[in-house]
């Protein structure tokens, strides 16, 4: 089984560009404080470098 991450979503998306609205929506986040687990492989690894400034990531 892969490694999993929890991503929380901690700052609001409004002044974005879309290309990271559209990552956010795709890493599953949809509110300020919405969480998931996800995979941690290197094609999640470069949404989440996209968007480290929006969100916070920890181990699950």
């Amino acid at each position: 089984m892969d490694k999993q991450i929890k991503v929380t979503l901690k700052r609001s998306t409004i002044g974005c560009t879309q290309k990271q609205k559209a990552t956010v929506e795709a890493l599953g986040l949809k509110k300020i404080g919405s969480a998931n687990v996800i995979a941690d492989n290197d094609s999640t690894k470069g949404m989440l470098k996209l968007v480290a400034h929006l969100v916070s990531v920890e181990e699950a």
